[in-house]
């Protein structure tokens, strides 16, 4: 049976449509979709509005100068490993949701030793560490999560998004990207800006399966606007495009990312993070700085002298080595 693009979203059609980077005139693009020129300006207008830099120039026509390939389940699909592929139960692309996380984590019937994944385009609530916003124009990064069941929950659960952490810098070492590191505790960095964040979330009951959902949100080709709609929020973003890497096949990313999760999952399932430690602590990047941990019970300063096995950030203060579970991170500077 055909698929018909018709039925997609007019503003995801055209989104496709420019993704080459080449410039379409409002009469080609209302030809292509069926539609009326005016229609086609509001759909650019609508893309404009989730954050799509979209150029327009008299008697050229509509260009995206940051476009990347549009995500596919199919194509994501093909280029995963063979033995990935075997143990993926349903893969799916869509060009909006409210979280891909929430989506997943609303299909709990997964047979252990199987994945499903989602990617979205655009999340209207995507979220990150205690229900932060993440923000993501389409085209300009990967919103990815899989879901996988453990056939029984893994003693050092807790330790599991840090070993995903090592899991994503493999798959971009795979994919030529150097100079990505990982900062407790959930977050990817480049220097001192944030490139993407892990968010895993569990489900889990007494003596059964383990299901998690783990959401991946990677920085790609963010754009200037974009970058400085996120710093007016309190954060410095960086993207893969600012750290040289030139493929704009999002598709073949996401396979990788997905490969190194899956692989991550059995890995952890029988030797848990020690297996993930020593490049962890390889790619730390608090590693010997001065920091702030900020908690619900106040806030501590000190050195930071990395992490143990059980997941804690270790920090060398005035009262001696403290640990910390939870809390936020900040850099600071030395007086």
């Amino acid at each position: 049976m055909s698929f018909n693009r018709a039925s997609l979203p007019l503003s995801q059609r055209v989104f496709e449509l420019l993704a080459d980077q080449q410039f379409h005139s409002g009469t080609q693009l209302a030809a292509a979709c069926g539609v009326s020129r005016s229609a086609i300006w509001k759909a650019t207008a609508a893309l404009r509005a989730l954050g799509v830099t979209v150029h327009a120039v008299s008697h050229r026509g509509y260009r995206l100068p940051l476009a990347t390939s549009p995500l596919e389940a199919l194509r994501i699909q093909d280029a995963l490993p063979t033995r990935i592929a075997a143990r993926l139960r349903r893969g799916a692309t869509l060009w909006s949701t409210t979280s891909t996380n929430a989506d997943l984590l609303a299909q709990a019937d997964l047979p252990p030793g199987q994945f499903d994944f989602l990617t979205a385009e655009y999340q209207s609530a995507g979220r990150g560490r205690r229900t932060r916003s993440w923000i993501a124009p389409p085209g300009g990064a990967i919103c990815l999560s899989v879901s996988w069941s453990f056939q029984s929950l893994p003693s050092a659960i807790g330790t599991l998004s840090l070993a995903m952490g090592v899991c994503v810098l493999r798959a971009l070492a795979r994919a030529g990207v150097t100079g990505a590191a990982l900062k407790w505790p959930n977050d990817l960095v480049a220097g001192a800006a944030k490139l993407g964040g892990i968010l895993s979330e569990l489900r889990a009951e007494t003596g059964g399966p383990a299901f998690v959902v783990l959401g991946i949100g990677l920085n790609v080709a963010l754009g200037a606007a974009v970058c400085r709609q996120i710093e007016a929020t309190g954060t410095k973003a960086a993207d893969l495009a600012g750290l040289g890497f030139d493929s704009d096949d999002r598709n073949a990313l996401a396979a990788a990312l997905i490969a190194a999760v899956i692989e991550g999952f059995l890995q952890f399932e029988h030797e848990g993070f020690r297996a993930f430690a020593h490049e962890w602590h390889a790619a730390d990047a608090l590693l010997g700085k001065r920091v702030r941990v900020s908690a619900d019970s106040g806030s501590v300063d000190g050195h930071a002298r990395g992490i143990d096995l059980d997941g804690a950030l270790c920090l060398h203060t005035r009262e001696g080595l403290q640990r910390f579970m939870t809390g936020d991170v900040s850099v600071r500077a030395i007086a």
